[in-house]
C-alpha cells in the first residue's frame, strides 16, 4: 500500500491498494474509492462489541478490500490535519477516540482505559482512548494543527483534555483538579485538566472539535426568543 495525503486544511489521504490488500475504518470516513473496492462490515466478537458500544464507538468496522489494483480515499471530519502512523510490536500507539480514521487490516484496534480512578470518574473524553497495535500504516486525524512534546522519565505536561491527541504507552496519563474555588467557579477552564506524565511522545491538537462545539452552543440563544 502507498499513500498520499492532499486538501490542505480540509486534508483527505489516498491510498493505492495491490489485489488483495485492506484498509478498516470504524466511522464513515470514506469519501471515494474506485469500483473495484469491495466493502465488507464486521464486528469483533461480542465483548469487544460490547467495550465499543460502552465507549461510543461504532459497535462495527467497514472493511475496504481491492479486487485488483484499487485506489480509497478517506476524509478527515473537521479542519486539520491527517497524520500517518506506523504500528508494529514496540511501536504502539494511544489515540483519542475520535481521532482514528483508517488503517490496514494488520491494525489491531482495542478500547484503552486509563488506570488510575481520577481519570476513570472525570476523565471525560480524555478517560477512553483507543489503543493501536499489530502491524501496518494508521491514518489519524488531527483537529488544527499538531504539536509534538517529548517528555523526560517523571516530566509533566498539563492539557485541557479535548487537546490530547495521542501519545505512546509508555506515558501516563491521570487526571488533575484546578486549584482554587474561584477558579473552579470562575475561571472558564472547566474543573479537570488531563496530566500527562513521561517518558515518551505527547501528540497535542490546536483546536479540538469539542471546543469549537461548545464555544458555538454558548452563541445560540436559548428559547423560542
Amino acid at each position: 500500500m502507498r499513500y498520499e495525503v492532499n486538501g490542505g486544511v480540509f486534508p483527505v489521504v489516498t491510498c493505492y491498494l495491490n489485489h488483495g490488500e485492506s484498509m478498516i475504518t470504524e466511522k464513515g470516513s470514506m469519501v471515494w474509492m474506485s469500483p473495484n473496492m469491495q466493502m465488507d462490515t464486521k464486528g469483533g466478537g461480542l465483548g469487544k462489541m460490547f467495550s465499543k458500544a460502552f465507549s461510543g464507538e461504532s459497535m462495527f468496522q467497514n472493511i475496504f478490500t481491492a479486487n485488483g489494483d484499487g485506489m480509497i480515499t478517506f476524509g478527515a471530519s473537521f479542519p486539520g490535519e491527517i497524520r500517518a502512523l506506523q504500528i508494529a510490536p514496540g511501536q504502539e500507539m494511544i489515540v483519542q477516540k475520535r481521532s482514528f480514521l483508517a488503517a490496514e487490516e494488520g491494525v489491531d484496534l482495542s478500547i484503552h482505559f486509563s488506570k488510575k480512578i481520577g481519570a476513570a470518574l472525570f476523565g471525560g473524553e480524555g478517560f477512553i482512548m483507543q489503543r493501536l497495535s499489530g502491524n501496518g500504516t494508521a491514518f489519524v486525524e488531527i483537529d488544527g494543527s499538531l504539536m509534538e512534546y517529548q517528555l523526560q522519565p517523571g516530566q509533566q505536561l498539563i492539557v485541557d483534555s479535548g487537546n490530547v491527541a495521542a501519545f505512546t504507552p509508555s506515558v501516563k496519563m491521570d487526571i488533575q483538579q484546578v486549584a482554587g474555588l474561584k477558579n473552579k467557579l470562575l475561571g472558564g477552564e472547566g474543573l479537570f485538566n488531563t496530566l500527562l506524565t513521561g517518558p515518551g511522545t505527547v501528540w497535542l491538537q490546536t483546536m479540538p472539535i469539542s471546543g469549537i462545539a461548545a464555544t458555538l452552543q454558548g452563541m445560540i440563544p436559548s428559547g423560542n426568543g
